[in-house]
């Protein structure tokens, strides 16, 4: 190991903790920060971003960066950690520190723009500080792809997951869009002969929700002396190395929303508390791109929680946490309620099948905006005119409509294709796993996932980013790149069941 290389893994710990900070500055402005501070949070913010930046693009990062890659010595770790630095650095450096810096207010404001616009239903009021931040995103991917040699998106796209590229992207979601329309149909067809499930009765108080939330947390093996469960507007997972923060929101007439919720929060937050322990500050010791972070929430949300399996472990569970009776509470409603197709307008309501839709729609809207072929003041009316074609539904209001996610005033643009790489690497990973241990499923009908994130911590969690890419850790992982055949096999054996065997192929 050469002192170079000493000096990169010394700068890239400061970083870390720089980053870490921003983490919990993020969770405390959505949960917890009054509207007044904002401002004061902006300044806050940006000030250690620019300094997060400055450290990465020191100069002396760039010979240092040289000298260790020339040396070698390095050992399997070392050398990959080696090359997660100059990614990063490659990211980095391409944009200059002003941009960064007026970036990041611009995102503040705008974040905080999005919460009154979205409660008013009033696109007018965001448009313009989301016209700034489309703005200024698009500066940065124009910075990234003239270093890159990527077009402006493609650069976004590999700062989330390294290595993703539009056009196999384009080739995916055609796929997906060429069945999923008939296999919706199928689906609605087959709950149509059903009987409609019951939706237990409430209320159901959130101090009984969150413990139920809490319950299944442990279950899954989430460390609460190293995390916590909140409420926010949106949920999501955040915080800090070793202080895993995930929120929620709360429904009184509805604790099946949120409990799933929780759970999938928790697949984000069981990655990042059993990320390798000795490389924790370092780039190697990260969570391999968004979409296996994704993936990670999905097989604990839908792979696991959502099995009959589990949910005949649930049924009595929740009956008791909430002191429900009748035939709303049996297991089969259960699973149901929590397998029920609809076309409906909220993406983070949407069901595992038409749930690829809405992230198809985003892709394409993103896409046209980044390359100026949709103007931001059209946005509303091209979401509704995407949400007719490709979901079958039209928002009566923006609320409803493109004002549902805070993804794009809060600068994650190139993000929302790994939520549906997510689902389809989610469901070859329990393949493999279900396969490799057969006790998976029996321990999922008592309630135990601790099977399932064994298995997950030896070849998904513990690896951080050891494998340069998502595909090349689904390799190590189930023995084969990404494949949607495997996703579809497993919506057609949850939702269609025996029917598939006797249908004609989609």
């Amino acid at each position: 190991m050469t002192a170079a290389y000493r000096e990169l893994e010394r700068r890239f710990a400061r970083i870390a903790a720089i980053g870490d900070a921003l983490g919990i500055l993020s969770w405390d402005s959505q949960t917890m920060m009054p509207d007044g501070s904002s401002d004061g949070r902006a300044e806050q913010t940006a000030t250690l971003t620019v300094l997060a930046h400055e450290l990465q693009t020191d100069p002396r990062v760039a010979d240092w960066l040289a000298e260790a890659e020339g040396t070698g010595g390095l050992d399997a770790w070392q050398a990959a950690n080696l090359r997660e630095m100059r990614r990063t650095h490659r990211h980095a450096t391409a944009v200059p520190g002003d941009l960064i810096e007026a970036t990041s207010k611009a995102i503040s404001a705008c974040e905080m723009t999005w919460r009154t616009a979205r409660a008013e239903s009033d696109f007018a009021k965001l448009l313009p500080s989301l016209s700034e931040v489309l703005r200024r995103v698009r500066e940065c991917g124009e910075a990234k792809a003239a270093a890159m040699g990527l077009s402006p998106y493609d650069a976004m796209l590999d700062e989330h997951d390294p290595g993703a590229r539009s056009e196999r992207i384009d080739t995916l979601f055609a796929g997906l869009a060429g069945f999923l329309p008939e296999l919706i149909g199928r689906v609605l067809d087959r709950q149509a002969v059903e009987p409609a499930p019951l939706r237990p009765v409430g209320p159901f108080a959130v101090a009984n929700q969150k413990a139920l939330g809490e319950r299944l947390m442990r279950a899954a093996g989430f460390d609460f002396t190293r995390g916590r469960l909140d409420v926010s507007l949106h949920p999501f997972c955040g915080g800090a190395t070793g202080d895993v923060r995930i929120t929620t929101r709360y429904d009184e007439d509805d604790f099946t929303k949120a409990l799933m919720g929780v759970m999938h929060e928790t697949g984000h937050a069981l990655y990042e508390q059993g990320r390798p322990h000795d490389w924790l500050r370092q780039p190697v010791g990260l969570a391999r791109g968004m979409a296996v972070h994704e993936s990670q929430s999905l097989i604990v949300e839908m792979q696991a929680c959502r099995s009959p399996e589990f949910l005949c472990w649930l049924a009595p569970v929740a009956q008791e946490a909430f002191g429900g009776s009748g035939p709303a509470w049996e297991p089969d409603n259960l699973r149901r309620l929590y397998s029920r197709v609809e076309r409906g307008f909220i993406r983070v309501d949407a069901d595992e099948v038409t749930y690829p839709a809405h992230i198809i729609l985003r892709y394409r809207l993103e896409k046209a905006l980044i390359a100026g072929d949709l103007a931001l003041a059209d946005l509303p009316g091209a979401w509704n005119d995407g949400m007719k074609e490709l979901v079958g539904v039209v928002p009566p209001n923006d609320r409803l409509g493109c004002l549902q996610d805070i993804h794009w005033p809060s600068g994650a643009w190139g993000y929302f294709p790994s939520y549906t790489l997510g689902a389809m690497t989610a469901a070859q990973l329990f393949e493999a796993a279900a396969k490799a241990d057969p006790g998976i499923r029996p321990a999922l009908a008592r309630g135990d996932l601790g099977p399932l994130v064994a298995w997950l911590g030896v070849n998904v969690h513990g690896k951080g980013c050891l494998y340069a890419s998502g595909d090349e850790l689904l390799t190590a992982a189930t023995g084969r790149p990404l494949d949607a055949a495997v996703f579809r096999r497993h919506l057609e054996r949850r939702y269609l069941g025996a029917w598939a065997e006797s249908l004609p192929p989609l």
